[in-house]
């Protein structure tokens, strides 16, 4: 089975920073994408960023010019860089792959990250 674990979550002040890495192991097919969807309390899971194979990305509204995600290729590892951290990014961060042939998507457990005011 696909395994996901997240990591690099913490308690941070605002203006801060944390670097989120997600280690996939178990993945016998090849990648489409990897991504990072946060939830926050009393809101649905959404998309933060999102990194496909040839190095392209997308970003919510939200993070643009504040978060930066970054793929290993040959280790299935994704990492997001997260700059000018704001109380409104507190969630739980999680972790996400999505395999090229059915698009087969698969989840980590996540990774709580709070950020205060």
């Amino acid at each position: 089975q696909v395994q996901l674990v997240e990591s690099g979550g913490g308690l941070v002040q605002a203006g801060g920073s944390l670097r989120l890495s997600c280690a996939a192991s178990r993945i016998t097919f090849s990648i489409n994408d990897m991504g990072w969807y946060r939830q926050a309390p009393g809101k649905e899971r959404e998309l933060v960023a999102r990194i496909y194979t040839d190095g392209s990305t997308n970003y919510a509204d939200s993070v643009k010019g504040r978060f930066a995600i970054s793929l290993d290729n040959a280790k299935n590892a994704v990492f997001l860089q997260m700059n000018s951290l704001k109380p409104e990014d507190t969630a739980v961060y999680y972790c996400n792959v999505r395999r090229s042939v059915y698009y087969a998507t698969f989840w980590g457990q996540g990774t709580q990250v709070t950020v205060s005011s």
